[in-house]
């Protein structure tokens, strides 16, 4: 298993705050999917982002947000 990190961006459709931020995780050596990594950036980071953000008052769908991953390297920290 090898430690990864990637810079990503996350935007949501209607809440104008952009969450510019990491995201470390596991998998076993070799190419990273970047569709397969922004799909679980969107689900254990962004949403709970924007769930923080909106408050109780406003539903936070997967669908209303998009994640450009900017950087991917193996991460030792």
């Amino acid at each position: 298993m090898t430690t990864y990190i990637a810079q990503f961006t996350a935007k949501h459709r209607i809440i104008q705050v952009e969450q510019n931020s990491i995201f470390i995780w596991h998998q076993e050596s070799g190419d990273i999917d970047t569709s397969l990594l922004e799909g679980k950036i969107k689900r254990e980071s962004a949403v709970h982002f924007y769930e923080l953000m909106a408050g109780n008052n406003y539903p936070i769908s997967l669908g209303d947000i998009t994640v450009s991953v900017w950087k991917t390297m193996p991460f030792n920290g």
